[in-house]
């Protein structure tokens, strides 16, 4: 490299967006995804004994797969290349794998491809990478937001392995965003900058885990305010709003707004007013709230107040849960806001709710003897011996599969836990066991 190309590429790194210059640069340097780059994991103990094979990172922007790739780059002793899929094409890949064989042969030295938005290579793109990464030739790693497993091929996927990256943490985008504001040479750290409290949170909760968003916003709020007479550039919760493009939501996520917005959203829902609950659903999703600790709720709600009325609203709850694991956001807004909506609008029933606290509670204060001889288990040795089993009516034995015998231990007799109300599915339940049927 001369000194026009050396200049050229400080230029080019100078200009470069924060969240480029700012990249780590090695393990150390790395913030997020403990659970596979953490202190003696399989990844990392890969990357540093340079030992990597073909791997697939897959997980929604800004948590880390380029970033991973450019560790990889600095750390192996191979040559690394980049492609990416969009703008590449079978003859760039038939170069790369062609130069990648004669490094190989020549020189001994292997070669790590790494191909970014992999999911955008068609099936003849894939197919060619295949024999090179078979035999060793190529190293490949592929980065992509979209589900591997669909969108990679099987042969391709079956050579490599996966590795899903998470969100960022609001505490690991809160570092980021520090050590941006204090490293002099890479980040915003030669400006005399001031962050109120409430506009570095803004900036955090609003990235919803994406660091290149919430680290682009900070650059732009730093660099589009100027500074005030003592030369202090002082980014306020507004500048943070305009940075983002995003106003802030009066809602903290540990604070009175979290517990109080999740309080209306329940209620809502309990109190069969759909309108309301998607209100509140809106609220926190707008705000940046955990969606899975929303389908949690749901999860609860649906057995808590709707219980056997509607027997399919547990269903739907744990369908949507499903949905956003499997589709993520913003897409899962959709089969959230829809068992919200058939939850809100089910009959209403809080006697599951209420049967399994009262039995825990006459387990936790009363006597409850045990368990009746007819009831016991007669096939272990000596059991039948003992009278276990001995009286017991089998069921299926009966007209109708119902016969009536005692089930609950003595102290209880007489004890009812579930009362069924009359509303939706339950109406026929309290019909059946009104008239002593099963």
């Amino acid at each position: 490299m001369d000194l026009f190309e050396l200049a050229g590429q400080q230029e080019r790194l100078r200009q470069a967006p924060l969240a480029d210059r700012i990249r780590p640069r090695t393990l150390e340097e790395f913030v997020g995804q403990e659970a596979i780059v953490g202190p003696g994991k399989l990844l990392r103990r890969a990357i540093e004994g340079d030992q990597l094979r073909s791997v697939i990172f897959y997980g929604p922007p800004g948590t880390g797969k380029t970033t991973l790739a450019k560790v990889i780059a600095n750390t192996t002793k191979g040559e690394f290349v980049q492609l990416n899929a969009v703008t590449s094409g079978v003859a760039d890949i038939r170069q790369v794998t062609k130069d990648a064989r004669e490094r190989q042969n020549h020189y001994g030295r292997k070669t790590i491809l790494f191909v970014d938005e992999i999911h955008r290579f068609n099936k003849a793109q894939q197919d060619a990478l295949l024999p090179f990464v078979e035999d060793g030739t190529i190293i490949l790693i592929g980065a992509t937001t979209e589900n591997p497993y669909f969108e990679v091929n099987s042969a391709l996927l079956s050579r490599s392995r996966v590795f899903a990256l998470q969100p960022l943490t609001g505490g690991e985008i809160t570092q980021l965003l520090k050590n941006a504001l204090s490293d002099p040479e890479r980040g915003l750290g030669m400006y005399r900058v001031q962050v109120e409290e409430k506009a570095l949170e803004h900036l955090v909760k609003t990235a919803r885990g994406d660091a290149r968003s919430a680290l682009n916003a900070l650059e732009l709020a730093v660099l589009t305010t100027s500074p005030d007479p003592q030369g202090i550039r002082q980014i306020t919760l507004s500048v943070a709003e305009e940075s983002i493009q995003k106003p802030a939501v009066l809602y903290d996520k540990q604070g009175d707004q979290h517990y109080d917005v999740i309080s209306a959203f329940i209620k809502s829902m309990r109190g069969s007013d759909p309108d309301a609950a998607l209100h509140w659903l809106a609220r926190m999703l707008y705000a940046g709230e955990d969606p899975r600790f929303i389908a949690r709720r749901l999860i609860v709600h649906a057995s808590e107040d709707v219980g056997l009325a509607d027997p399919q609203a547990l269903q739907v709850a744990v369908a949507a849960a499903q949905a956003l694991e499997y589709a993520g956001m913003p897409e899962a807004r959709i089969p959230l806001a829809q068992a919200v909506i058939y939850i809100a609008t089910a009959p209403k029933s809080n006697a599951v709710y209420c049967a399994i606290d009262q039995a825990l509670e006459d387990i936790e204060k009363r006597d409850v003897g045990r368990v009746p001889a007819h009831l016991r288990d007669a096939n272990y040795r000596g059991a039948s011996q003992l009278g276990h089993g001995k009286g017991y009516l089998y069921p299926h034995d009966y007209p109708g599969n119902y016969v009536e015998q005692q089930y609950l231990p003595d102290p209880l007799l007489g004890t009812r836990y579930y009362n069924p109300t009359a509303n939706g599915n339950e109406a026929k339940v309290r019909e059946r066991l009104r008239r002593g049927d099963p």
